[in-house]
């Protein structure tokens, strides 16, 4: 596993506030909240951007997705709605590269975001 902040959180090497977690799929509050709810979901497997994901990948993408739902519905907050955001590479906002969904609740959130 390559060696980011999230690859110590798998590891638990560093605190983090841990809200979801299945055998691929962890789940942990953002330490920088940009909604009143903002969790990021990462696969315990190191990949570094979507630009890295194989074929192969495929099913973990969508355990990532499924996961942000699945808290989603477990929270309250589905039906009312949230965003799922994945950032690839610098241009596109990724600032740790090891590749997380952002899902972002708990207000009326606008597109474009601003």
């Amino acid at each position: 596993m390559s060696d980011t902040i999230f690859s110590k959180i798998v590891r638990r090497e560093i605190p983090a506030d841990i809200v979801y977690e299945d055998d691929e799929v962890l789940g942990f509050r953002d330490l920088n909240p940009q909604a009143p709810v903002h969790v990021l979901f990462i696969p315990k497997q190191s990949l570094a951007t979507l630009n890295d994901a194989t074929p192969e990948q495929a099913t973990l993408l969508g355990n990532l997705l499924l996961a942000a739902a699945n808290y989603a519905k477990q929270e309250g907050f589905a039906e009312q709605g949230y965003r799922t955001v994945i950032n690839c590479n610098e241009d596109g906002g990724q600032t740790v590269f090891h590749i997380h969904v952002h899902l972002l609740a708990g207000r009326r959130l606008h597109w474009p975001p601003g």
